[in-house]
């Protein structure tokens, strides 16, 4: 009987998935969403309000003035081109940490840059790769696929734990260890990568379109390379390696050049 049951909720949460899926703008890739961007972008604004409070926020008026007029610029692209919702509150902030080479977005348009990335970005446009990456992400509903992607598989290693029940402890534990790697290594790894991919490509279109030159993504991700010197390798991460990031971008520049070319029409 208890297989009875099990079998009943695979098969409503299978046909839930079938009416769950959203097609990701630029790409047209389907995705799963098990949750809205919208209820994401709540807990968001509440987790980056906090994340405010804990962190310094630099007041370097250079970097921030940079960031918000580059941000506002992709933004208003996406709203004008109605990708995204007009409602999303964009918000950026450069936050203080000199040893962080890095940038985030979370649901809800909040985006965020530490001081660090400016050893990197030289000109408004570089620094417009980072930031159309990042709104990419939140525009693609990343966040919505990836919770999705940790329900599923959290949901899955219930369900394991549930039909080995009558394994011995040592058994169990082997299989659930062996569940736990192959769905880090052959799922969330893999698509985290793919997120990043698409982020960089969607984020491209958008920081063409907002008549910044693509064309400096290349020299970019270069020096990017040159400063993570030690990153773990690209399958153990959850980013592509950098080489990889730059032949992708060489895939679809002629693509954001066309863009770049009808901004300044």
């Amino acid at each position: 009987m208890r297989y009875f049951y099990f079998f009943t909720a695979v098969l409503i949460v299978s046909a839930y998935c079938l009416t769950s899926c959203t097609t990701v703008p630029i790409t047209g890739r389907s995705a799963l969403h098990l949750v809205s961007s919208q209820q994401l972008a709540v807990m968001a604004a509440t987790q980056f309000g906090e994340l405010k409070k804990q962190s310094r926020i630099s007041n370097n008026p250079k970097y921030t003035a940079m960031l918000k007029r580059v941000g506002d610029r992709i933004a208003s692209v996406v709203v004008a081109s109605s990708l995204h919702s007009k409602n999303v509150n964009w918000e950026f902030v450069v936050f203080e940490d000199p040893d962080q080479i890095n940038a985030f977005a979370m649901p809800g348009g909040k985006v965020a840059v530490y001081t660090g990335l400016f050893d990197v970005v030289q000109t408004d446009a570089d620094l417009a790769i980072v930031v159309g990456h990042e709104i990419a992400h939140v525009v693609a509903g990343h966040g919505a696929e990836r919770f999705t992607q940790q329900l599923l598989a959290a949901g899955g290693a219930m369900a394991l734990s549930y039909g080995t029940n009558d394994l011995d402890n040592s058994d169990q534990q082997m299989i659930m260890v062996a569940y736990g790697a192959t769905t880090t290594l052959g799922a969330l790894l893999p698509y985290s990568r793919l997120h990043e991919t698409e982020a960089d490509e969607i984020g491209l279109i958008f920081s063409a379109r907002a008549g910044y030159d693509p064309r400096v993504a290349v020299d970019f991700w270069k020096r990017m390379d040159a400063a993570n010197e030690g990153r773990p390798p690209e399958f153990l991460s959850t980013h592509p390696a950098d080489a990889t990031r730059q032949h992708q971008l060489t895939r679809v520049m002629p693509l954001a050049l066309q863009e770049y070319y009808n901004s300044k029409l």
